[in-house]
């Protein structure tokens, strides 16, 4: 068991604890949007003020999981809220074995990544984390909930059955430990309000209006869990490091008791920062000149980069009362391999509740570590802000074309896609998908992607009546992807047009196998786990099919260097 930090407070104590425990930390002014609105204006207010932050690139998580989610009294250990396996960081962009990049909120429910709303809620880390890969597989794109009875059980992490009212239609829910679901429930509330705007493909707990989002029974759920596991040390510590990196903060976390003025048993009043006890500022602001983002130490890490590529990060440049304009400007080190498009911004745009968005550019010339500073002043500030710019250049990566593999776990709606892991290291898997539907005759071609380099299936849940689906699969790495693998066929009979890069696929069916191979692979032995020979084949071909009792049995063949395993049931 791992000993967490978890010093809970009261909503009481959090209020008259404040400026010691969480608001000195608050950027001066920064919830001064919030001030005096209620109902959707606040929420409104929110989503203006939180949706606007850096982004990240996929790849380069794991280096702001190892600020965001260690250990309290030991850096080098992973915070894992699935499970209490003791997990450590490797270092820079490589993943810990073991563990997935997690979207509390899964990312199918929006489609993840799309040219329409880009990376923010993606690689938002406010709502993601590291989490043990078992847990994160039992959990799948299921909602949060209470299990009646649990078909998964790690002692942190359940998985099962929704109890009566819950789980909007989903068959499980997936249930986090006690000590977590104060934790689970400011996430979705911020996600609630960060992304709103977003069109919900998956409406288990979310719905597509701006107002609310969040579905009744999933409100009642989230708000009960909210008032029984407060805040804690661990989240308030995790906001922190998510504003050195990210440039925004999670309110929810900081003012614990505002979800209650939407969606709680407050709705309708008018929220005050007076009345939360985290500052006394309105929004007409009358004092010195103040820079709300970023702040001094905020780092911004572009992870890594092959040479010949590039990438932009955005970092919002807000203040308040500034009297002139801000200068911006890189220096020291390799500040050479970084650009921003200006020099100053102006009084008005940087006062403006959007901010100003700094686009920078990492374009390296050389391979290496990179680094260089930020430096925001003037527009009356006293002293200046600094931003570490972090990156690293490799060498363009060597990617071998994939072989996918057929399709296991297949019923009436669902089935699981299969390839061989890459034999070079990469970030991640690309599933392309083509769904024929024969009864209307259209046709959807759609792109899933895994959350690390170790993960070799991938879950699909939507297979409907009538329908004929295709997938390949490629591997990405520093922005380049893989020749995309052999394509696996299932139609309503099963698994069918296997283009196999190799001569054998053997397909395990109920009580036989089915031989799939693009030539003659001459006679086949099959033997009993006894080494005893049950069959022999004198000339194996595409299509036979070989029924053979319940067992685990070793095929070899005359042409094919390696035996086979099969388990018929």
């Amino acid at each position: 068991m791992i000993h967490k930090r978890l010093h809970r407070f009261t909503i009481a104590a959090v209020l008259a604890m404040a400026s010691l425990c969480s608001t000195a930390s608050i950027p001066a002014g920064y919830y001064n949007s919030l001030d005096g609105k209620s109902g959707q204006a606040l929420k409104d207010a929110i989503h203006d003020l939180v949706s606007q932050h850096t982004t990240f690139s996929y790849g380069s998580l794991w280096i702001y999981f190892a600020e965001t989610d260690c250990q309290a009294n030991d850096k080098s250990k992973v915070w894992d809220m699935y499970s209490d396996n003791t997990y450590y960081f490797r270092g820079g962009t490589s993943g810990v074995s073991g563990m997935h990049k997690e979207h509390s909120l899964p990312k199918s429910w929006w489609g993840g990544y799309d040219e329409n709303q880009g990376y923010a809620g993606y690689t938002d880390i406010n709502h993601l984390y590291p989490a043990n890969g078992e847990a994160n597989m039992a959990k799948s794109n299921f909602p949060l909930g209470e299990v009646s009875r649990a078909t998964f059980d790690n002692g942190v992490t359940k998985v099962g059955p929704p109890k009566s009212g819950q789980g909007g239609g989903s068959y499980s829910v997936f249930e986090p430990d006690d000590r977590y679901k104060g934790d689970f429930a400011r996430t979705y509330f911020y996600m609630a309000c960060a992304y709103q705007h977003y069109q919900w493909r998956y409406t288990y707990m979310l719905n597509n209006s701006t107002w609310k989002t969040l579905n009744e029974w999933s409100i009642d759920l989230l708000c009960r869990w909210a008032r029984n596991d407060a805040v804690s040390d661990k989240e308030v510590d995790r906001n922190e490091a998510v504003q050195r990196y990210q440039n925004n903060r999670n309110p929810f976390i900081d003012i614990p008791q505002l979800f209650e003025y939407i969606w709680g048993n407050r709705q309708g009043e008018v929220f005050y920062l007076s009345d939360a006890g985290t500052s006394t500022d309105t929004t007409t602001y009358t004092g010195d000149p103040v820079l709300i983002t970023p702040t001094q130490g905020t780092v911004l890490d572009f992870g890594e980069v092959a040479i010949g590529k590039s990438i932009d990060y955005t970092l919002y440049i807000k203040g308040m009362g500034l009297n002139n304009p801000l200068s911006v400007q890189l220096y020291r080190y390799d500040y050479e391999m970084f650009s921003i498009p200006v020099t100053s911004v102006s009084r008005t745009v940087a006062n403006s509740a959007e901010g100003y968005p700094l686009k920078i550019t990492y374009t390296p010339t050389a391979t290496g570590e990179h680094t260089a500073r930020l430096l925001i002043s003037d527009g009356g500030l006293v002293g200046s802000v600094g931003v570490e710019l972090r990156a690293r250049c490799l060498p363009v990566p060597t990617l071998s074309q994939l072989e996918a593999l057929p399709a296991t776990g297949i019923t009436d709606n669902s089935y699981v896609a299969n390839w061989r892991k890459a034999t070079e290291g990469v970030d991640y898997y690309i599933i392309t998908r083509t769904v024929y539907n024969k009864n209307t005759g259209e046709t959807r071609t759609e792109t899933f992607t895994t959350d690390n380099g170790d993960i070799t299936s991938y879950a699909f849940d939507d297979r409907q009546s009538g329908e004929t689906h295709t997938y390949s699969v490629q591997s990405y790495r520093l922005g380049y992807t893989s020749e995309p693998s052999n394509v696996i066929t299932i139609d309503m009979s099963g698994i069918t047009g296997i283009e196999a890069d190799k001569p054998l696929q053997v397909l395990q069916m109920d009580g036989a196998i089915l031989i799939k191979c693009s030539e003659d692979v001459g006679c086949a032995d099959i033997y009993d786990m006894a080494g005893r020979i049950v069959r022999h084949i004198d000339n194996l071909q595409d299509d036979m099919v070989i029924e053979l009792p319940r067992g685990i049995y070793l095929l070899k063949t005359a042409t094919c260097r390696t035996a086979w395993k099969i388990a018929v049931r």
